[in-house]
């Protein structure tokens, strides 16, 4: 891809003025929904913004992963941005999950109809971003060498974007095509090929259905077992489309007050340990509908209670099992609650998965206790039972969930202290906003933010953003510091929060949303649990309070 160079533009609002000053007010990287929000925002505050992206087109997330089956876990209706009415109005959903083009195709018309484009720069990998004392300012340098300064730095890179490659003898012997699911090669024919996929998580529960409509075969190499909840894809239908745009003020309210973000109707009043075991069952079979609503419409005590926990994860379970013909199988596919809670690990939706291991051409080998891999060949992969032949491998192994992205280039702060040094061991931070030692630097999702409907929590970032760089242009700082008690004090709050969930026992799993699947560094707390609502509560009452998290100079 060529680069496409845009010259710099005059900042409107930067408290810098005269020849002495950056060449944007604000450098933003990554052109998904958070650098969407970014320049829709900042622009509306009068500053100028440049947002970089290494993909040639926008979409974030959805310019990466293009492996077959990709599609959102959130309905369309408010997997969305809402600073726009008109467009909510104006855009139209085909159905319940968008896929992976159609989520970009959103995503496209939005930079268009807001003309975005000309704040966007693709095909352009940043490969170092540094504060530079003496100005006050944020220097980002480009992998042809090219350098610009800013004074607000921020990243949109997005909490799942670092893939995670695994430490796998013999991976670079492989002589077919062997490449991790999130850079899916563009073209790859698969048609009648024996596919190996290693890994089976969310992805893989997607991909799966897909591949086995034509390959020759396909073999999932399984560690740990999910709870599959069903998605239960459905079309928008015109009645269903009138129904939410009558009502999209009342849906943005429920995703800013939902512990997830999400639009649902919960808390529901009701726990399962209050509920008779007919009450009960009744209860979970009558809103077996599909998503994630299930957890959250049921009882409110699923994710806080053991007893409630295991009844849930029990249910799910024998649901799973009624899908598979093969009752050994079945058994493989299933965890339990002696394995890890329910939500331990993120559950994914289910688009057919389960159905496609009743298909003659897929296969499942358990590398966690029948036969573990040990290394991957020239023409496969080898476990300590046999070896498996295959034209083409696809790691389907997760990534460096919330920091990855954050430590893959240098990052340098005031103390030339590197974000990838300073998170050695705890991925500190304010809300997941700022980090101690990075002065007017940003980060949008960042480590220690809410899991939850990421477009509703982008948003409620980049208002507080916004809020921010307005207080410090309206009152003429050149810096903001963080305040090193205050990212104590959230990272304190955030660990003893998560000590009380069921959550807590995602490292013995190996769970992305512990960092506990790295080779590279240990388990860590990288997600508040405190509730997503609460969270963008805390973050309204730190702006309304003049961000006392913050040392303006």
């Amino acid at each position: 891809m060529t680069t496409t160079t845009i010259a710099p533009e005059a900042g409107a609002a930067s408290a810098t003025t005269g020849a002495d000053r950056p060449d944007f007010d604000a450098i933003a990287i990554g052109a998904g929904f958070a650098g969407i929000a970014l320049i829709h925002y900042l622009r509306e505050a009068g500053l100028s913004i440049r947002v970089f992206d290494r993909a040639s087109d926008v979409g974030g997330t959805w310019a990466w992963n293009r492996y077959p089956g990709a599609a959102t876990d959130s309905e369309s209706y408010y997997y969305c941005l809402t600073f726009s009415k008109e467009i909510l109005q104006e855009w139209k959903w085909t159905q319940r999950y968008p896929g992976r083009a159609e989520t970009q195709a959103y995503m496209r018309y939005v930079v268009d109809k807001c003309d975005m484009m000309p704040h966007i720069q693709l095909n352009t990998e940043i490969t170092e971003a540094r504060f530079l004392a003496d100005k006050g300012w944020w220097q980002v340098t480009t992998g042809t060498g090219e350098s610009f300064t800013c004074k607000y730095f921020i990243s949109g890179m997005g909490m799942i974007s670092q893939p995670e490659i695994p430490a796998l003898k013999g991976l670079d012997s492989f002589k077919g095509p062997i490449f991790h699911s999130s850079r899916w090669p563009e073209g790859l024919d698969y048609a009648g090929k024996r596919v190996g996929v290693i890994g089976a998580g969310a992805t893989s529960v997607q991909m799966v259905p897909e591949l086995a409509k034509t390959a020759a075969d396909v073999t999932v190499f399984q560690r740990t077992p999910n709870y599959i909840l069903p998605a239960m894809q459905r079309p928008m239908t015109p009645e269903w489309e009138k129904e939410i745009k009558d009502n999209y003020d009342a849906i943005i309210a429920k995703c800013r007050n939902h512990v997830f973000g999400m639009a649902f109707d919960s808390p529901v009043g009701r726990n399962v340990l209050d509920a008779t075991p007919e009450e009960r069952e009744r209860i979970f079979e009558e809103n077996w509908n599909g998503s994630f609503r299930w957890v959250f419409e049921t009882f409110d005590d699923l994710l806080a209670s053991p007893e409630a926990n295991k009844l849930a994860g029990d249910f799910i379970t024998s649901k799973m099992k009624a899908r598979v013909n093969d009752p050994e199988l079945a058994e493989l596919l299933c965890p339990t609650y002696d394995d890890y809670p329910l939500f331990a690990k993120r559950p994914p939706l289910d688009h057919g998965y389960l159905e496609a291991f009743n298909r003659d051409n897929v296969h499942l080998v358990d590398i966690k206790k029948r036969e573990p891999l040990v290394e991957v060949t020239e023409t496969g992969v080898r476990t300590t039972a046999k070896d498996y032949d295959f034209d083409i491998i696809v790691l389907a192994t997760g990534f460096k969930a919330y920091t990855g992205a954050l430590e893959a280039f240098p990052i340098i702060g005031a103390s030339g202290e590197t974000l990838n040094e300073k998170w050695g061991t705890v991925s500190g931070s304010i809300m997941g906003v700022c980090v101690a030692d990075f002065p007017n630097m940003f980060m949008v999702t960042g480590p220690q933010a809410p899991f939850a409907n990421l477009p509703t929590s982008i948003e409620q970032n980049v208002i507080w953003i916004t809020a921010c760089i307005r207080k410090m242009e309206h009152e003429g700082h050149a810096t903001f510091w963080p305040k090193a008690e205050a990212e104590a004090a959230w990272t304190k709050q955030t660990a003893d929060i998560h000590a009380q969930t069921l959550m807590a026992q995602g490292d013995k799993v190996n769970s992305w949303m512990m960092g506990a699947n790295r080779a590279d560094k240990g388990a860590r707390v990288l997600i508040y649990f405190g509730g997503a609502n609460f969270y963008y509560d805390a973050m309204d009452q730190s702006a309304a309070a003049g961000f006392p998290e913050l040392e303006f100079r």
